[in-house]
């Protein structure tokens, strides 16, 4: 059987990265909404570009906060080429509940789900599922994986479309996926290995990786 150690043939690094924190001090639904983000935390964005390869393809959504967070990155030390803007990794489409509180929405909109806004299954009116969401992101990891096998791929996208990913890596249904959490700034690495039977090509090296005084917070 083969193993991550003696597989010679193209092995791709994805780093997935989130994007900073976006400031909502009335903790209002913003998903696809084009939201600034705060990159003041200078020691988080030093330490998590000292982490990044040297040489990689960089990736981002197409909203700013991921554009802004990957060009924070180059600024404190990584290694960001000119990235590609990919929209479908964009966060999640919340529809009409863009905008409504958090609060508001687990009231009367989010059918008592725990670790995600509603069902992940479920559309919000004039919206998209998580599962949609699954759909477009996974698609385009396959395409961008294909054009750049055996390369290094940085990614700064959203929590959600993170989530896509560990679920395309692990083949797991909307429902696991949407229980992994994906911190501001966190770290995911996810490799896919050619040689290996498709079923089974993709290993997840770690999630969520933070700076342990981050992490204390």
């Amino acid at each position: 059987m083969a193993t991550a150690a003696n597989i010679k043939a193209a092995v791709t690094r994805w780093w997935w990265v989130r994007h900073a924190v976006v400031p909502n001090p009335e903790g209002r639904c913003y998903g696809q909404s084009d939201m600034d983000c705060d990159v003041s935390d200078h020691a988080l964005f030093r330490h998590q570009a000292a982490l990044l390869p040297q040489g990689a393809v960089w990736v981002t959504s197409g909203l700013l906060r991921a554009i802004k967070t990957a060009d924070t990155l180059r600024a404190h030390g990584a290694d960001c080429r000119e990235p590609l803007h990919e929209p479908r990794f964009n966060e999640q489409h919340f529809g009409a509940w863009q905008g409504l509180t958090y609060a508001d929405i687990a009231a009367n909109h989010g059918d008592n789900h725990l670790f995600w806004l509603g069902p992940p299954i479920n559309r919000p009116p004039g919206g998209e599922s998580f599962v949609d969401l699954m759909d477009r992101a996974g698609a385009a990891i396959l395409e961008i994986n294909e054009r750049h096998k055996g390369r290094d791929i940085v990614a700064v996208t959203h929590g959600g479309t993170i989530r896509a990913a560990i679920a395309l890596a692990m083949r797991l249904n909307a429902d696991a996926a949407v229980r992994f959490e994906a911190d501001n700034v966190s770290l995911t690495l996810i490799e896919h290995y050619e040689q290996a039977d498709p079923a089974h090509a993709w290993r997840v090296v770690y999630t969520n990786l933070l700076p342990r005084a981050v992490v204390a917070a």
